[in-house]
Order: C-alpha cells, then structure tokens, then sequence
C-alpha cells in the first residue's frame, strides 16, 4: 500500500465516520465517544506532521475505517442515506474551496477555539457549541444544506444540534484532507479494489494497536 493510498483511505474514513456519527445521532441519540472524540479532535490538529496524527492514529478512524469497508463492498451492507451524507459533505467542500474568505473565517474559528481549550476540555458543551456556531455561520449558508434525518426529539435537543454540527464540520475537514492528499470520486469507483485493500490494512493495523504515525 503505498503512502498516498493510505491517507486517502484515512481521509476518507473520517468523512464517513463524522457521517455516520450524525446519522446515529439524528436516530437515536447515542453518540459514541470513542469514535466522537478524535472525529471533532481533528478539528483542531491543524499542525499534524501525519494524516495517521490528525485522527490520533488508524484507531482513532477504526469506526469509520469499519463502516467505508462495508459501503465498499456494495449489496445489500450498503447505506445509501448515509452516502448521500458522504457525498453532500463531498460537494459542500468544494464549494468551501473557492471561498477563501470563507476558510479564513473559520480557520480564525478554529484557532479561537483551540485557545479555549486552556479552561475547557474537548467535548464540553462549550467548545461543542463554539465549533456548532462556526459549522451555522459559514458551511450552513452553502447550497445544499445537509438535511440530517432523524426523530425530531434528538433533533432538536439543543446539545445534539451541537453535536452534530460540529461533527459535520470535521466531516467538511475530513473532505478538505481527502482532496489534499489526492483523492477524487473516479478513485473509489474505478479504484476500489485498491482502496479496499488499503482499508483492510488499515483496520488490521488498527485492531492489533500498531498505530505508525508517519
């Protein structure tokens, strides 16, 4: 597997893993933290030396690493709502791209919010909300708007709104890593016995611990 597959299957892995986390989340409510924490973590790595360092490892992206194989494989293990997520989040990031002054607000965003983390640990609702306030103000103005399906009462409880957001903005980031490393929509299609394969390393690595941050 040669180092390109490889972030490219880690890139990809966090857009599905910050999708599939808004999907439970829109369904039931159960937020998984395990999976949740490094997903809005690589929110904030922003001088991570690897694209393994962003996710805090293969096992930070495990789930999404889990779900990507799944969808890969296509038949009936297939989840077409959450790739309508994947592809939204896909699309909403290109159109990111060529607003700089758009990147600019939110890279400032993030930074204020790296600064808090002095007195405020990740996943306190106020760092949530901040990263939820970023996602409103400038991803949510773009067309399409991702309409997160769900029951209305987790929907609209105010910390999964938080929540979700925020994950959604890691999945924008995610997108952005996908992009930056090389990734384009013919490579899973025309590629995906490739990427297949680079996943399952992946998740071999990740199952046994050896987390190589490159």
């Amino acid at each position: 597997m040669s180092h390109t597959e490889r972030d490219q299957a880690l890139a990809l892995a966090g857009i599905y893993q910050a999708a599939y986390l808004t999907q439970k989340i829109g369904q039931s409510g159960v937020m998984d933290t395990s999976a949740f924490e490094p997903s809005i973590k690589s929110l904030i790595m922003t001088d991570a030396e690897s694209t393994e360092a962003i996710y805090g490892g293969t096992s930070g992206v495990s789930t999404g690493l889990n779900i990507l194989y799944k969808q890969l494989q296509g038949g009936d293990s297939r989840d077409l709502e959450l790739t309508r997520y994947v592809i939204a989040l896909l699309a909403l990031e290109r159109k990111l791209n060529r607003d700089p002054k758009m990147l600019q607000t939110i890279a400032s965003g993030l930074e204020t919010t790296k600064a808090r983390l002095e007195h405020f640990h990740l996943l306190h609702s106020n760092i949530l909300s901040q990263l939820a306030d970023i996602y409103a103000n400038t991803i949510s103005t773009l067309s399409p708007r991702i309409m997160v399906q769900g029951e209305t009462m987790h929907l609209q409880n105010p910390d999964n709104i938080s929540r979700i957001r925020a994950l959604l903005l890691a999945g924008i980031r995610s997108a952005m890593l996908w992009r930056q490393v090389g990734g384009k929509k013919r490579k899973v299609i025309f590629g995906r016995k490739k990427l297949m394969a680079a996943v399952k390393t992946l998740l071999d690595e990740s199952a046994t611990g050896s987390n190589r941050l490159h």
